[in-house]
């Protein structure tokens, strides 16, 4: 008896364990659900029970201009940030992992910061240096603003990568006369491209769904579809943010999932090749 009441806790523990488990799960995720079924509702009054099945919310929003202009917003922002932060965190990856110089480690916890800041604190904090040199608010600033949000995550997995990349490949092209350049584009980059691709999908991700920093950041008159969704908000809770909340979700969970079946596609196809 006593050699089984261990077991019987251990069990009652795993059954706690889920419980809790399940419903962190539910409270999570019950809102998305509950936003993705009343987007369907034909009622201008969301609630449950449905009225019935509509899409004249998606609809509208085809015709809701301010709503579109802030998507070709999110979506411009959202590409320069992902190829400029790429681009950059490929370089900053390649010098913090390949070359040994003075101050490196200092370098590298100052890319890696604003991971570890929360966005409202540094939105405020590069608001108030904004306002203490007299520069207004721009486009041009508040897409350097993502940049530096989304560079230390890019910076982070191409890292990961690059240190898993053999430097006798390198070492091998170099001895054989090959120049850095040429060395790096036939070798290391082709290498580097589950890296890269995991890369811009997620800098595109982050950059398209951030709301704080784009609160604090965007010039005036300009709208992104986190802040378009909010302004909706404060107005009146109507079924079309329903729907726009459920397109972004689409946006922001779709995108990763596509770039991650991508990603395994090649990799089985480089093993069946």
């Amino acid at each position: 008896m006593r050699a089984d009441h261990p077991d019987r806790e251990g069990r009652w523990a795993w059954r706690l364990t889920g419980a809790i488990t399940l419903c962190v799960y539910v409270f999570m995720f019950a809102p998305i659900i509950a936003t993705v079924v009343l987007s369907f509702n034909a009622s201008m009054f969301g609630g449950f029970p449905l009225t019935g099945f509509s899409l004249r919310w998606y609809e509208k929003l085809l015709t809701n201009e301010p709503v579109l202009d802030a998507f070709r917003t999110s979506m411009w922002i959202a590409l320069v940030t992902a190829t400029v932060t790429t681009l950059l965190g490929i370089m900053a990856a390649l010098a913090l992992v390949r070359f040994e110089f003075r101050g490196k480690q200092a370098i590298n916890t100052l890319v890696i910061l604003p991971a570890l800041v929360p966005e409202t604190i540094l939105g405020v904090g590069l608001l108030v240096m904004i306002k203490a040199v007299d520069q207004p608010r721009s486009m041009a600033l508040l897409v350097l603003g993502h940049i530096l949000l989304t560079l230390p995550y890019v910076v982070l997995i191409v890292q990961a990568r690059m240190v898993g990349i053999k430097r006798s490949y390198e070492e091998a092209a170099l001895s054989l006369g090959a120049p850095r350049v040429s060395t790096f584009r036939e070798i290391t980059l082709p290498l580097l491209i589950p890296a890269v691709l995991a890369s811009i999908l997620l800098a595109f991700t982050i950059s398209f769904d951030n709301t704080s920093a784009s609160l604090f950041w965007r010039p005036a008159g300009v709208e992104t579809m986190p802040t378009q969704i909010l302004s909706m908000l404060k107005i009146s809770i109507s079924p079309e943010v329903n729907a726009l909340g459920t397109v972004m979700i689409l946006l922001t969970v779709g995108i990763p999932l596509a770039g991650g079946l991508i990603l395994q596609s090649l990799t089985w196809f480089k093993a069946g090749k």
